[in-house]
This record gives structure tokens, C-alpha cells and sequence, in this order.
């Protein structure tokens, strides 16, 4: 049976919302087959351990049966952890936040009985519980399960063997009357058939196959990471490894669409693919990045798959899969036809708990390990460097360019000067200060009496052999961050004028609806006209940051290429507007 989109599961359109909202484009297999007869008021036994996405599978069909008019339990999940019951309510909340009246709520040891007396007070309708503060509670008279519609007892077998046999065994016996009763257990113990028989009502079979996920050729990594450091984390790694051909997968619609904001403001060549992208886009995208008309592709799992490509070097986990199987199709994108790939997952607080499920469930072959540190990037960076030095050197295919060498010796210059310069010019050199970093990031187009570079633009990023792809270099090096106060600074005092004592020849003026209330800086605002609009730094002039907008000189020929790309975008959490600034 193939898996059904939530669309075809006949659920409420605020359901439709939620799961769309949470990135859930199709279901899962356990999904596709238990939701229908959950949602028909069938009792069910699936055979399925935690990785395999039924937490869905049974929390949506609650939330769709929970009336919000009535303020009382009607759906109670035992789990045999607070760290799993923990997770169950997240999952019930982002479900039901378009639902509106409907609560879920945690309860367990070691939490405090005011706040849990409190929720139970106020009408709940949902309680996720270990056994033992649910049966505590029961005794209590704090929790009345009059009102029933639904028993959920999720991952049995581990409440079992961890002795909660009894404690279950009291709260399926206080649960008299009519309401559905939904076991799921990774094993089917004799213990298990004993309740199953005693508490459920003709109740039909699940079973999902555990089978193992791994891909041989990838090499799998992931990363703790915080979740506001993913953007510098990925970059960080992007850089480390010189990655110049992959995918990174997002879970919603809404992060594809700021992470290809963000990269493409670091300078990162990049397109976005999710479920709003025209077919007539989709397949422009597609081709192009067949052709590697750009690095990475951001996209959701449904907008990526079909994706047939078979020489990608890396596929990202930006944001954790929503089960094993989709982890599987992610990663087996990379390591094809017979190459070795690469595979990175980010886990943020308690995703940990979840992905240790599914590599349970999948038999997944992951390590973690450390992020890497500024420190390891820049050493990596170098030796990359040193490494295309010495082969264009070996190959001897570089042009000679002896007129501004000989000029440069009769000057009195030593050879191993001139060498050094250069490689401090475009960045390879470890040792660069503030200033040169700024002269890096804002390095015009060179183009020499003698043909030096051929209009190449020189970062820190830019490396020789970089275009050995097709792919211009120019890329910021993850330590370069918009955000530094040091490169703000230097930034400031090349851009900023608050004189205005004038245009500059050649330049007109730009309204920006951002100011210094938005924590703006001139980097910021450099860094987004030449990530999108796609123009060298050297075609902005002066900035004038105010409290509430900022005024920019950009150079004529750029004016309105700038002021199509910019209007609209999200900078700081607001929506840019751009437009000819008025007189003051």
C-alpha cells in the first residue's frame, strides 16, 4: 500500500493546517494505515516502536475527536517516560494549535502537583502521563475520566518492563464506559495479549516492519546544536569541507524560505523548492541544478522527491525528519553510483530523544560528533588552499603574468613578498586582520592592463580551482559573519556619512524602511544587496542609518536592479520596502 498525503485521510481543514504547518506533506506508512480506522472509532493494536512516526498516527485522530466546547479529559496517553510524554504533548499542542479551545497537557513525577492541579482544574482535554502520577491522580479525585473518548498506550512493552504492569492495570479498570482503546507496542509479549484481550473491543491489527535504514556509502553525522546557530553551523561545515554540490532538507515551507534568505545573504548560490513553488519553477529549478547552475538546493521532502541526481557530495538535515523512512530517502539522495556521500542532521533540545528513536527503529549507522570550531574551519580552509596551490602549480596551466612580476622585483620587492601579498589579497592567508577581512568581503572586480583576473571577484571565500564547477567562488567565510562588530565597524566607517554632504557622482539614493530600532548595521544592508541582488559591495556608497529607515547610495546602473530584488524580502524580522528616497 502506498503512502496517502494527509489531504486524502479525510481530516478537518484545521487538522490540514497543523500538519501542513509542521511540515508534514504525506504520511507515514503506520499513518496511512492507522489513521482511517482510528478516525471510525475502531480500537487498534500496531505493531510499530517509536522512529516510525505514530505518534501522528495517533495524535491526530484525538485532537480531530476532542470536542472543545467540553472541558473535561477526553483523551488520555500513557507513556512510560516524562521525556516521551513530554514530546507527545509538544506533538498533540502543534496539532491542535489551529483547534481553537482545545489543550493538552503533561503529567508525571517530579513536576509539581500545584501546576499539574491547576491544568486539571482549568479543563484540559488532553493528558499525556507515566502511569504512576496518572493512577496518583485518579486516586486523588484530581483527574475524572467520565467524559473518555479515547485510551492511548503508547510504547507498552517498555511500561511493562519497566514494572508500571499494576499501576496500567488500575487506570484501564477506572476507565469503564464507551471510548476507543489503542495499544502500541515495538514487541507483543504475553503480557501485552493479556490486556489486549481484557481491555479492547475487537480490535484490529497494525504491524510496521522495522527494517534496517542505512545507505552504505553515506558516512552519517549529527550534530547537538542550538537552534538559533543552525544558519553558522551549516556554513561552518559547508566551509570545512569545501561542499560545493548537495541538498538541505527543511521540515516547513516557511524555513526553506528564510534559510534561502540567509545563505544567499552569506553568499552561498542556492534555490528553494517546497509545495508553493509553481510546476513551471519547480522545473526550471530542477534543471538548473542538474546542471550545477548553483550549490545547494533548499527544499521540503515532498518538493525533492523524484529528485534524480547521482553525484550530490552532501545532503543537510537542517531540521530532523519526521521518521526513519523519510530520514532514509534523504540521505540515500547522496552516495549514488558507487560514490561515497556525506550526511548531516542538526538536533536541537529534546529532537535528541527522537532521533535515538529512530536509529533504534531504522538500525540507522550514525555518530556524533563535535561542531567544528572556527579554529578547525580557517585550518581546513588553508590546507584546502595550500592543496589547489600546489596542483595548479604541479599542472603548470596558470598564466605567467611575468610583466607585473619583473616590475614589481625591479621595485626592490623580494619574491616571497610578492607571493605572500598575493595570497593575503584573496584570502587564503589564516592571519588576515579586520581590515583585511573587509577588504576581502568588499574587493571590486580586478581587471589589470595585463589581464590578471578576468573579472573574478576575491573574498575570503574565493579560492583558486573554485570554479572548477562552473561555479564562481564567492562565498564568506562562516567567520566573516554579518554580524561581527569588528567588520560592522570598519564597514561604518567606510559607508556610513551621517553629513551627507552629498551624492557621489554616478550613485543615487534608496529609501530602506529599517533602522537602528531594528539593530540594522551597515553590514547587514551591504550583505543583502550583494547576496540578492547579485552586485559587488563596491556599488553601494554612503549609508545613513536612522531609528526607523536607512537612506543608501548604490551606483546608477544597480538602482533599480536593487530596489526589485531587496522589496518584499524579510530583514530583521520585518518586511523590506524599498524605494527612491524623498529629499530631506
Amino acid at each position: 500500500m502506498s503512502n496517502l498525503r494527509f489531504s486524502e485521510l479525510g481530516l478537518s481543514e484545521e487538522i490540514l493546517k497543523a500538519v501542513d504547518k509542521m511540515g508534514f506533506e504525506e504520511a507515514s506508512p503506520i499513518q496511512t494505515v492507522a489513521i482511517p480506522p482510528i478516525l471510525a472509532g475502531d480500537d487498534i493494536v500496531g505493531l510499530s516502536s517509536t522512529g516510525s512516526g505514530k505518534t501522528a498516527a495517533f495524535a491526530i485522530p484525538a485532537v480531530e475527536k476532542v470536542d472543545p466546547k467540553l472541558r473535561a479529559v477526553q483523551v488520555l496517553v500513557l507513556c512510560p517516560t516524562r521525556e516521551l510524554a513530554v514530546q507527545v504533548s509538544e506533538e498533540m499542542a502543534k496539532i491542535s494549535s489551529f483547534k481553537k479551545g482545545v489543550h493538552a497537557f503533561p503529567i508525571f513525577g517530579g513536576q509539581s502537583y500545584g501546576r499539574q492541579f491547576s491544568a486539571l482544574e482549568s479543563g484540559v482535554q488532553i493528558i499525556i502521563g507515566t502511569p504512576g502520577r496518572v493512577l496518583d491522580h485518579l486516586e486523588r479525585g484530581s483527574l475524572r475520566l467520565d467524559s473518555l473518548k479515547m485510551l492511548v498506550l503508547d510504547e507498552a512493552d517498555r511500561m511493562l518492563d519497566m514494572g508500571f504492569r499494576e499501576d496500567i492495570e488500575q487506570v484501564l479498570s477506572q476507565t469503564a464506559g464507551e471510548h476507543q482503546t489503542l495499544f502500541f507496542s515495538a514487541t507483543m509479549p504475553r503480557q501485552i495479549e493479556d490486556l489486549i484481550r481484557r481491555f479492547a473491543k475487537n480490535p484490529k491489527r497494525i504491524k510496521i516492519e522495522a527494517t534496517a535504514q542505512n545507505v552504505p556509502q553515506v558516512d552519517q553525522v549529527f550534530y547537538e546544536v542550538d537552534r538559533r546557530s543552525k544558519v553558522e553551523i551549516l556554513t561552518r561545515v559547508i566551509d570545512m569541507n569545501d561542499f560545493r554540490y548537495g541538498i538541505v532538507f527543511c521540515s516547513t515551507k516557511i524555513m526553506v524560505d528564510e534559510l534561502e534568505e540567509h545563505m544567499t545573504a552569506r553568499g552561498y548560490l542556492v534555490e528553494r523548492l517546497h509545495g508553493d513553488i509553481s510546476q513551471v519553477q519547480r522545473t526550471r529549478v530542477m534543471e538548473k541544478f542538474r546542471r550545477r547552475g548553483f550549490e545547494f538546493l533548499i527544499a521540503t521532502d515532498v518538493a525533492a522527491r523524484g529528485l534524480d541526481v547521482d553525484d550530490l557530495e552532501v545532503v543537510f538535515n537542517y531540521d530532523l525528519p519526521n521518521d526513519a523512512e523519510d530520514y532514509t530517502h534523504r540521505i540515500g539522495r547522496t552516495g549514488r553510483a558507487g560514490r561515497s556521500g556525506k550526511a548531516f542532521t542538526f538536533v536541537s533540545g529534546r529532537e535528541l530523544y527522537k532521533l535515538q528513536a529512530m536509529i533504534r527503529y531504522g538500525k540507522i549507522n550514525i555518530r556524533r560528533e563535535k561542531v567544528p570550531s572556527l579554529d578547525l574551519v580557517e585550518e581546513a580552509r588553508e590546507n584546502q588552499f595550500f592543496e589547489k596551490l600546489r596542483q595548479t602549480l604541479d599542472a603548470g596551466k596558470f598564466a605567467k603574468n611575468e610583466r607585473i612580476i619583473e616590475r614589481l622585483l625591479e621595485q626592490g620587492y623580494e619574491s616571497t613578498d610578492i607571493i605572500a601579498a598575493l595570497i593575503h589579497i584573496i584570502g587564503g592567508s589564516s592571519d588576515a586582520g579586520p581590515e583585511d577581512a573587509k577588504s576581502a568581503a568588499l574587493a571590486p572586480e580586478i581587471d589589470s592592463e595585463n589581464n590578471f583576473s578576468k573579472k573574478q571577484k576575491l573574498s575570503k571565500k574565493s579560492l583558486p580551482g573554485k570554479t572548477d564547477s562552473g561555479i564562481a567562488g564567492n562565498k564568506k567565510s562562516s567567520s566573516e559573519k554579518n554580524f561581527d562588530e569588528k567588520k560592522s565597524r570598519h564597514l561604518k566607517e567606510k559607508f556610513d556619512r551621517p553629513g551627507r554632504t552629498g551624492l557621489e557622482p554616478g550613485f543615487a539614493t534608496l529609501y530602506f524602511n529599517i533602522g537602528r530600532k531594528s539593530l540594522v548595521t551597515p553590514a547587514d544592508i551591504v550583505g543583502k544587496i550583494s547576496g540578492l541582488a547579485k552586485v559587488p559591495a563596491s556599488s553601494v556608497g554612503a549609508i545613513d542609518i536612522h531609528q526607523r529607515h536607512s537612506l543608501v547610495d548604490v551606483r546608477d546602473e544597480v538602482f533599480a536592479k536593487v530596489m526589485s530584488k531587496l522589496t518584499g524580502i524579510r530583514m530583521k524580522g520585518e518586511v523590506l520596502t524599498v524605494k527612491i528616497a524623498e529629499p530631506e
